[in-house]
């Protein structure tokens, strides 16, 4: 029928009869835009997946899984305000280019749908209207932006490749005031390629885990609640009282993915891409979590030493006199990190404070108020606002040893007594890596601490003319996604406790 003539029909109705017939025409219509699926998973783990009621839901393994989708899929059909995360803004593209596939054909038929090219924002206007934002995390400051902004539903995009810590506090605003809208966090990943994302494993010990006395299936829920700044596995998700607080264990579950559980990948020859892959990588690509990855020659200290150390590591120190390895912020994206060795051997855990709270030198010094009291050794990086700290320190009658990382090693030596330094920053990595050997270093232990880990098994180094050379700590930083802080205050501290002022002069 042409327009006109169903126009002419229309003029003609009663009045009543033909309002209600547009309305009833309008309803359908919206109820047909409305109902059309924006995503559906596709059948095994994804749907699975989909479906889970936990709060807390880890996903992969294999590459090509169906990751992203499920991140999106969730987001733009279950959940009312969304955020999906990866650490570096770049890496996001393909997961937007992605969203542009899923959502754009809907919004053909909607178009109150938009994407927001500036803010990054898709706004979805089905049911109810769906808010999806895309964020990155690079810095451990960057987190503070997304404070105070709630979001039912919260996506880690490759989630081996944030610290820990930023991902638990972006989960503390994983909350709605949506009546019957449930919360949930997702988390996607493949097993971790190096230190930095090894925390995955541990948290998600009962499926991941091979060691767990009560190892979980895909899909199992368990419960765990912060206790006393601790995470405890509790048997059930009811409240429980904690002093003169009540308590609610929130819970935790993970489902493997293998790309034949994707068929628009598999039957693209991607799986044959990997096969070409070499070992390690090949095996981690494909989801397993036990393939263990090749040492690198050129690790200055080996992860299996640090993890021995942190092994050895007890709640108590050996002793009570200790010193000390500062590490200043030398900008708003560091942490000043504080490293206090006791005994010789045994580093408490390693105390930080933001770039923003330490702005200049006696700002820093304060924080070490009670070391000086207590007659501690202090070692400063004096590289930057290092020089006002020590100043600060030396104004006030500290020990203190100044330590400039990028000066020269002198005539020092490796144990051997054949390799020398291009720097002291050099040396005194190399200083600790010597007393990490398991077979013939001091017994030293750290903390159980997975950022200290990262820091510590990152450096790089070369054989140069002039002695051994440490990767530039700016590239260290790019890859980590942040500056070894943690690292370099053990470091420090492990220096100051083998060479006093004097032994530093007479190189």
């Amino acid at each position: 029928m042409t327009p006109q003539p169903f126009l002419n029909i229309l003029s003609e109705m009663p009045p009543t009869l033909r309002d209600q017939m547009l309305i009833e025409a309008w309803e359908a219509a919206q109820t047909t835009t409305s109902s059309a699926p924006v995503w559906t998973p596709q059948a095994g783990p994804q749907t699975a997946a989909y479906n889970s009621t936990a709060d807390v839901i880890g996903y992969g393994g294999a590459a090509g899984g169906g990751k992203s989708d499920l991140l999106l899929g969730m987001a733009g059909t279950k959940h009312r305000r969304s955020i999906i995360f990866r650490r570096v803004f770049p890496s996001l593209r393909g997961l937007i280019e992605r969203s542009r596939e899923i959502f754009t054909g809907v919004a053909e038929t909607h178009s109150t749908d938009s994407y927001n090219e500036s803010l990054h924002v898709w706004r979805l206007h089905r049911d109810v209207e769906r808010i999806i934002e895309f964020g990155a995390v690079q810095h451990d400051q960057d987190k503070k932006k997304h404070q105070g902004q709630p979001h039912d539903f919260i996506g880690f995009d490759e989630a081996t490749e944030f610290p820990q810590p930023i991902v638990r506090f972006l989960m503390g605003w994983n909350r709605t005031t949506a009546p019957g809208q449930r919360c949930c966090v997702l988390l996607t990943f493949n097993p971790p390629m190096d230190e930095a994302g090894e925390w995955i494993v541990s948290f998600f010990a009962p499926w991941l885990d091979p060691q767990h006395p009560r190892p979980a299936q895909d899909g199992e829920l368990r419960w765990y609640a912060m206790v006393d700044g601790k995470e405890t596995e509790r048997p059930d998700g009811d409240p429980f009282e904690h002093g003169v607080e009540t308590i609610t264990p929130r819970s935790r579950t993970f489902f493997r993915a293998a790309l034949a559980d994707n068929p628009a990948l598999a039957s693209t020859g991607y799986g044959a891409t990997i096969d070409a892959l070499p070992e390690p990588l090949r095996s981690l690509l494909k989801g397993n979590f036990a393939a263990g990855r090749t040492v690198d020659p050129w690790q200055c200290i080996p992860a299996a030493w640090v993890k021995a150390a942190q092994a050895r590591w007890t709640e108590e120190p050996p002793a009570e006199w200790y010193v000390v390895g500062a590490d200043p912020a030398r900008g708003g994206g560091d942490n000043m990190a504080i490293a206090r060795m006791y005994g010789g051997r045994w580093y408490a855990p390693i105390e930080t404070h933001p770039g923003a709270a330490v702005p200049n030198g006696p700002s820093a010094a304060a924080l070490l108020t009670k070391d000086i009291a207590a007659g501690a050794a202090i070692g400063v990086d004096v590289i930057g606002i290092g020089a006002s700290v020590y100043d600060s320190l030396a104004d006030n009658s500290a020990i203190v040893q100044a330590i400039n990382f990028g000066a020269g090693a002198g005539n020092l030596t490796d144990k051997s007594g054949r390799l020398k330094f291009r720097n002291v920053r050099a040396a005194a990595y190399w200083k600790l890596r010597e007393a990490l050997d398991p077979d013939h270093g001091e017994g030293i232990a750290l903390p159980p601490d997975q950022e200290l880990l990262a820091d510590l098994c990152s450096a790089r180094y070369e054989l140069k003319p002039s002695g051994i050379q440490l990767e530039d700590k700016g590239d260290i930083s790019a890859r980590l996604g942040r500056s070894p802080d943690r690292g370099d205050a053990v470091v420090l501290a492990w220096w100051t406790a083998l060479f006093s002022a004097s032994d530093l002069i007479a190189w």
